[in-house]
């Protein structure tokens, strides 16, 4: 029970005011966000479908322009048309245009020498009035080069000395301020997404062409032919039938990569079957493991087989619906020609 004494103390130092705990009323700001990026997302959406009667034959002689072109396509811009340019600039070089990023400043400080008279400069600038882009039109006269700008200004001191100009028209901005590019950027990237793909449509650029320029992972994998990937040569094991299972068992173990299977052909070369590491567990657990017992007698027949010419994915899905780790390759007149291996199609993440 508390005493006088300590109802006296406690009045003259009372204990520090708990915080009150805050009452979390997100709704109307939540709301307030959501609104805010859908009005940037329509802003942007509006810009391009503005865009879209703004692909004019200009947009034509453009494409006729960088077809023509002998060298590089060097593509160059400032600030965050800079970022948009690289991106420009890969597209069209991954997608068989021969393509660099110049950097304004950078030019202006020497490496304008990248630039000769067979190739064709594409330059980004909303404004049209980029000061060091400027100061870039007459040193890439001199060397010859033709000049393509993508501007919203077509009065702009860039759009009287270029060559050819493709006009995004005056966009406005998503940003609250009306400052930082936004719309304009995401502009500038579509034209340059058209414009490299109607350039690679002409190109007549194919499968073929993409996977010579992406051979490493799955984009690459989806268009590339199973004798680009497949085990062969020495990777390659095959056994006669006649062999026995000692050998084969050998094969498969000595094989670089160590594949779980090995092809068994005939004495003519003929591939007749498969022995795969499950047929010999199998074996084993059967107590039927007999080293010297012909490896025809125990392998598997009729086993699955896909087309050098096969597309990867297309030979990925007929492992998968058959459900085996290895298929014997063949070529166009059924010669065994190599082993495709599940591994490699993981490795390559098309299964």
């Amino acid at each position: 029970m508390a005493t006088r004494r300590d109802v006296a103390a406690e009045e003259q130092n009372p204990p520090p005011p708990q915080p009150r705990r805050a009452v979390l009323d997100f709704g109307p700001t939540l709301n307030d966000r959501v609104a805010a990026g859908r009005r940037v997302v329509e802003a942007e959406i509006a810009a391009l479908q503005a865009l879209v009667s703004r692909i004019d034959l200009n947009f034509a002689k453009a494409v006729e322009m960088i077809l023509a072109c002998k060298g590089r396509l060097v593509v160059s811009g400032m600030g965050k048309p800079g970022f948009v340019a690289q991106k420009i600039s890969a597209t069209f070089a991954s997608t068989g245009t021969p393509s660099l990023y110049l950097h304004p400043a950078e030019a202006l400080h020497g490496d304008l020498g990248r630039i000769t008279r067979r190739d064709v400069v594409l330059l980004l600038s909303n404004s049209g009035r980029t000061e060091e882009m400027i100061r870039l039109m007459d040193p890439i006269a001199r060397i010859g080069a033709k000049t393509i700008l993508m501007t919203g200004d077509i009065d702009s001191p860039l759009a009287e000395r270029a060559d050819l100009v493709l006009d995004i028209g005056k966009v406005e901005e998503a940003c609250p301020l009306g400052l930082a590019p936004t719309a304009s950027s995401t502009v500038l990237l579509v034209l340059g997404d058209a414009l490299a793909m109607a350039v690679m449509e002409c190109r007549d650029f194919g499968p073929e062409d993409w996977a010579l320029y992406h051979p490493a992972g799955a984009l690459g994998a989806r268009v590339m032919r199973v004798r680009e990937v497949m085990r062969s040569g020495e990777a390659n094991p095959v056994v006669r039938e006649d062999e026995p299972l000692a050998r084969a068992v050998a094969v498969m173990t000595q094989t670089p990569g160590r594949p779980g299977a090995t092809s068994v052909i005939d004495r003519r070369g003929k591939l007749v079957g498969i022995f795969t590491d499950g047929d010999l567990r199998r074996l084993f657990e059967r107590g039927e493991a007999d080293p010297n017992r012909p490896v025809g007698e125990v392998m598997g027949r009729d086993p699955t087989t896909v087309q050098e010419t096969m597309l990867v994915p297309e030979a990925a899905r007929v492992l998968r619906d058959r459900r085996v780790d290895q298929a014997p390759v063949l070529d166009a007149r059924g010669r065994l020609v190599g082993l495709l291996d599940v591994q490699d199609l993981l490795e390559l993440r098309v299964l």
